[in-house]
């Protein structure tokens, strides 16, 4: 039991880790003009990335596990531990980083060490999102804030019941990004473990089933909450004030666009109707929060004209993006080496 819990606290701190750096994002905008305050944002992000995760998270972890899959539990400890150090180190930079590229990085690292095939049509699927859901973010937020603008413009809605409506909104859509958030993202905390998990299906009565994989991702869950609770508001304040200075209203669509491509690249529900009418749909894979909040704060400085947009941010954050998965897989492979030769602990099954 001591060498399971071992093992599986590097998952923990990864969620921690995202809870500090990805999961605050969500109410980043919200804290950052000061419409919400950070311990209700918490709270609030707390109790539906749990609920995201356990309820609707197995869907983008798919992606991962064809990725690479991990096949002993020391493995996936290193991995998961390579990918948190990587993004602990960005989130002391006060860089907005992806969890997801970390996690990707750590993986292929693996896939290095162990000799074995990276599946090039996840990978793709991977990087496609990486660089599709930043814009697809921007593009929501673009079409919001125009439609909100009209709505606004051609209504009259006095300042006092204005500003009710949007912190109301802004707790309402944070909490849907919560649950897409932790539906999404859950898979890069706890993904790693699918193959090697310690856990066996519990069934209370009749109406209670938690799978393995589900009471995984409840622990990754509670790991994401604490994140976002003891080291998230320095994160949120960089993407609430730090890119481009948002109104309330302008922090609401943020959340909002943001929110909808968390939603749609971890929904299962949605992938099965798109598909079962025959339309093109999104693939399953775990997208950054980072990212989409980041695209969406593009968005909205794109509807205002592009002015005030703080490049000098937007160019240490792409910097981040690009080095965190090469980071990521040295980390990975470099603790692999040293776990297999010289702690003596087998990291893959061939």
């Amino acid at each position: 039991m001591i060498r399971i819990i071992f093992f599986l606290s590097s998952g923990l701190f990864l969620g921690w880790s995202l809870g500090a750096n990805d999961a605050a994002n969500i109410f980043g905008t919200a804290v950052g003009t000061k419409m919400i305050r950070f311990r209700t944002a918490a709270i609030i992000c707390s109790i539906f990335v749990i609920i995201g995760a356990v309820v609707s998270g197995a869907g983008a972890s798919h992606t991962l596990g064809k990725l690479g899959a991990v096949n002993e539990l020391a493995g996936a400890f290193i991995v998961a531990l390579a990918a948190a150090i990587t993004v602990m180190w960005m989130t002391k930079a006060g860089l907005p980083v992806s969890t997801s590229q970390a996690i990707v990085g750590a993986i292929i690292g693996w896939n290095f060490f162990a000799k074995t095939n990276t599946d090039l049509s996840s990978l793709s699927k991977i990087f496609g999102t990486w660089v599709f859901s930043p814009i697809l973010s921007a593009f929501f937020a673009f079409l919001i804030f125009h439609l909100v603008k009209y709505i606004l413009e051609n209504s009259k809605i006095h300042l006092l019941r204005l500003d009710a409506y949007t912190r109301m909104g802004l707790l309402l859509v944070g909490a849907f990004g919560s649950y897409s958030l932790g539906a999404n993202n859950i898979g890069n905390v706890m993904g790693v473990f699918i193959n090697s998990s310690p856990f066996k299906d519990i069934t209370i009565g009749s109406l209670v089933s938690l799978s393995s994989t589900q009471q995984l991702f409840f622990l990754g869950g509670i790991a994401i909450a604490v994140g976002v609770f003891t080291y998230s508001k320095r994160v949120m304040m960089t993407v609430g004030s730090g890119i481009f200075k948002l109104s309330p209203v302008s922090a609401l669509v943020v959340v909002l666009a943001s929110s909808l491509v968390l939603f749609i690249f971890a929904s299962q529900g949605l992938k099965h109707f798109l598909t079962s009418h025959g339309l093109p749909s999104f693939p399953l894979v775990p997208v950054s929060s980072s990212q989409s909040v980041v695209g969406a704060v593009m968005g909205i400085s794109l509807a205002k004209g592009g002015r005030n947009l703080n490049f000098k941010n937007l160019g240490r954050i792409s910097i981040g993006w690009v080095a965190t998965p090469v980071v990521s897989a040295l980390i990975s492979y470099v603790a692999l080496f040293f776990m297999q030769n010289v702690f003596m602990q087998n990291v893959y099954i061939h």
